[in-house]
């Protein structure tokens, strides 16, 4: 079937599209508290155990936010006889890339993004001045990113149910073109 990276800026929704996917039946796993994502030293590539919260100054600099390729790979050989969704962001997810069947991006204006990163209760990502910093400057290039990697952009700004029915109308398209016929949104052929 499908492997779908719904992916994005900090605060753009991810974790929150996720559960809502889950809610409604569909396979989804949230990158970070699914175990999927970790954080490690740049320069010797360690993972680091306990990690500060909030980050002192610098830290962004030498420490990254990475996607273990090992658990992606499993995840691929548990989806074959379904659609799931990874839902999360990562700085080395170029690496992953290829075991994914499409990338949904969900992008948010600054206004947006400085709201949620502000009233999030699940994370705290975000409300440090460097960490939203680091928000601010991503929100800038996520789009454009993206949009050269081939993903399929959504305004996650928008209702949330409109979002997660853009999501997973974008998969049918996938499934439906990959089978040459339509499909419906868990990816079984219409009649």
């Amino acid at each position: 079937m499908a492997l779908v990276w719904v992916t994005g800026n900090s605060g753009a929704g991810k974790s929150t599209v996720g559960g809502v996917l889950r809610a409604r039946g569909y396979v989804a796993f949230d990158a970070d508290e699914d175990g999927f994502s970790r954080w490690i030293d740049r320069a010797t590539g360690e993972v680091v155990v306990d990690p500060p919260d909030p980050v002192p100054g610098g830290w962004l600099d030498r420490y990254g936010w990475a996607i273990v390729r090992e658990r992606v790979e499993v995840l691929v050989e548990e989806s074959r006889s379904r659609v799931a969704f990874l839902c999360g962001s990562a700085e080395n997810e170029a690496d992953v890339g290829d075991l994914f069947d499409m990338t949904v991006c969900l992008v948010i204006d600054e206004k947006t993004l400085r709201h949620r990163l502000a009233t999030r209760t699940t994370n705290t990502f975000g409300r440090h001045p460097e960490e939203l910093a680091a928000a601010l400057k991503w929100n800038l290039l996520t789009e454009s990113i993206y949009v050269s990697r081939g993903a399929t952009v959504i305004d996650a700004s928008r209702p949330l149910a409109e979002v997660v029915d853009r999501v997973l109308d974008t998969v049918q398209e996938l499934t439906a073109a990959v089978r040459g016929c339509p499909t419906d949104r868990d990816g079984h052929r219409s009649a």
